[in-house]
């Protein structure tokens, strides 16, 4: 399917994005960026990648619809977003304007320029608090705090525009991604690796006992193209949204003390318990995308976590 085909890739200087311009680009894909910001450290800019780079902000309509147009996406992959918890409690504004304006926009253009497929990168935060646990795909969106409202919104969109216009849009649902790259330190993972490597001490902003699911990068890539590989075969069956996780959910404590065994040190986390607004639990139930998509990951976390660790000690 990608040999030669022209994909659109918005969010390609994130951790996600970058992993997935690179695996296109091995497919033989022609891949055309959207790029707000220049990140020259993230693996985007890292790497060489010969891609069609056009600058500009998913906020502006007219702007990604020209991109759309006159590059022929036939598959768009849409995973730009305001992505911190923390920045959109401070100041919700902008989060609103990226994760839902931003989503019409892509989902307007490519209805109107006849785009084949489009991915849209939800997320576990859009299900919002539940009773319910592990979340299935059936579980309501009921985001809460700033954050979790629009990414719920923008799943909500994604899901009207196929119901209504019959596009062939497919829904990733994941937990929190991790992996090379990811030069986002307030995130826990790479946060903690770095702090061990450099003998500093690891602060934890929670209790410790919130629950997540953490995702490989190189597994989500691998998901995110499965799902594009199906969407358009998707029609006999309601399901076009698929959670994808290693079914493995661990604490913050436990991630942490995980981490510092796998680099062979001993670790005593400084416990703030400061966190405010966030979801206590989450972690989701892949059964569906196993059964349906035949995915299944292709790393371990174990495994994930050494690939990670060992990019750090080379790359940091």
């Amino acid at each position: 399917m990608w040999k030669n085909r022209r994909v659109l890739v918005t969010g390609a200087t994130g951790l996600l994005g970058g992993h997935l311009v690179e695996k296109l680009l091995e497919e033989g894909s022609e891949v055309t960026a959207i790029v707000r910001d220049f990140v020259p450290h993230s693996r985007y800019n890292l790497l060489p990648l010969p891609v069609n780079e056009v600058y500009g902000d998913i906020e502006n309509f007219d702007y990604v619809s020209r991109t759309i147009n006159e590059y022929q996406i036939q598959t768009v992959f849409h995973l730009a977003a305001q992505t911190q918890v923390r920045v959109a409690n401070v100041n919700p504004l902008p989060t609103m304007r990226t994760n839902i304006m931003g989503t019409v926009n892509i989902l307007e253009a490519a209805r109107i320029n006849k785009v084949n497929h489009v991915i849209v990168a939800s997320i576990d935060k859009a299900y919002g608090a539940s009773k319910v646990l592990p979340y299935d795909e059936g579980v309501p969106l009921r985001g809460s705090n700033p954050y979790d409202v629009s990414k719920s919104c923008a799943d909500l969109l994604a899901q009207s525009y196929r119901k209504t216009y019959g596009m062939d849009i497919g829904i990733t649902r994941c937990g929190n991604l991790f992996g090379p790259g990811d030069l986002n330190f307030d995130r826990l993972i790479p946060y903690t690796i770095r702090q061990l490597l450099e003998d500093e001490p690891v602060i934890i902003r929670s209790d410790g006992t919130m629950i997540r699911d953490y995702f490989y990068v190189k597994d989500a890539v691998h998901a995110y193209m499965c799902l594009a590989e199906r969407v358009d075969h998707l029609h006999s069956s309601e399901n076009y949204i698929y959670n994808f996780s290693y079914g493995q959910p661990m604490t913050v404590l436990q991630v942490v003390k995980f981490i510092a065994k796998l680099m062979g040190v001993e670790v005593l986390p400084r416990i703030q318990d400061q966190a405010n607004n966030e979801i206590q639990e989450q972690h989701l139930d892949s059964s569906l995308a196993w059964n349906e998509l035949k995915w299944e990951p292709i790393w371990t976390m174990g495994s994930a976590l050494q690939q990670t660790i060992q990019w750090y000690k080379e790359n940091l």
